[in-house]
């Protein structure tokens, strides 16, 4: 069984600065790509980021670009999500979630249904 544990969230002004980070089990972790999604109240959970198994790739939602930036270091099964200049409507509970094997990552990266597993969420406010 595969568990992703995340961490790194809390609150933040406004411009301020947040780092997520996403410690996956098991010792295949460089075989998947990874995801990042984020929940706020009363909304669907949505796409934010995706990094594919060798770090090469990395796509984004368009209202994070150039603010967020994704990487991996498979060495230490680690996913990370820098977050900069981090805005109120970024407020949700972040997840990171690991792409099935049989994903096609150009195509189907910000697809939840793309990923298998998800770890427990991470809150993430952003006062004004």
């Amino acid at each position: 069984q595969v568990q992703l544990v995340e961490s790194g969230g809390g609150l933040v002004q406004a411009g301020g600065s947040l780092r997520l980070s996403c410690v996956a089990s098991g010792r295949t972790f460089s075989n998947y790509g990874m995801g990042w999604f984020r929940q706020a109240p009363g909304k669907e959970r949505e796409f934010v980021a995706a990094i594919n198994w060798s770090g090469a790739y990395v796509y984004y939602e368009d209202s994070v670009k150039g603010r967020f930036t994704g990487s991996r270091d498979n060495a230490k099964n680690t996913a990370v999500l820098q977050m900069n200049s981090l805005k109120p409507e970024d407020t949700a509970v972040y997840y990171c979630a690991r792409g099935k094997l049989t994903m096609d990552f150009h195509a189907d990266h910000a697809n939840l249904r793309s990923y298998d597993y998800w770890g427990q969420g991470t809150q993430v406010t952003v006062s004004s």
